[in-house]
């Protein structure tokens, strides 16, 4: 898991290179795209819906954090979409907070208004997806380099695994 750490803002970004066995790459977007059920196997989602503002479709979405630390909220757009390169089928998911007034910040809540994320899924070759992730937010506040560290080592394959699980249930579930 290469993390970067740009002297320029000081923060960290995060490169993602995984596999996931047994989940085809549309399967593995379809799992990533559903909110909803993204609401029932990710165990960080406090909250989570999308709306539309102004004919956009909107993105809420407020994440756990550990005590003594604040929750973390992104609003945020996505969207996906299923190229062709040359021959390959490629799933990419491009996600960008943005700032809507008609969702204001919370009190006790940080809003991360600084969040980027690039994914990109295709087929292992066999019967499961390659997975690459960029990934980026200042998440404010004074974050412990113990979560960081968490985050970096446990957090992001924990996630993996979760993710993998999902895909497994998700036929079952819809």
């Amino acid at each position: 898991l290469p993390i970067l750490f740009p002297q320029q803002s000081g923060l960290y970004e995060y490169k993602i290179f995984g596999g996931l066995a047994d989940c085809p790459p549309k399967l593995c977007a379809d799992v990533y795209m559903d909110l909803d059920f993204r609401k029932q196997w990710d165990q960080y989602v406090k909250e989570l819906h999308e709306k539309i503002y102004d004919g956009e479709k909107v993105i809420y979405w407020e994440v756990k954090y550990p005590f003594p630390l604040s929750n973390r909220d992104y609003v945020y757009i996505r969207e996906c979409r299923e190229m062709d390169v040359d021959g390959r089928k490629i799933w990419v998911v491009l996600a960008q907070s943005v700032s809507v007034p008609q969702c204001p910040e919370k009190p006790g809540i940080v809003r991360v208004k600084n969040y980027k994320q690039s994914l990109a899924i295709e087929s292992d070759g066999k019967t499961g997806s390659k997975v690459y992730m960029y990934y980026f937010d200042n998440p404010g506040g004074m974050i412990p380099s113990w979560l960081v560290n968490w985050a970096a080592k446990s957090g992001v394959p924990t996630f993996l695994k979760d993710m993998q699980k999902a895909c497994r249930n998700y036929s079952k579930n819809t």
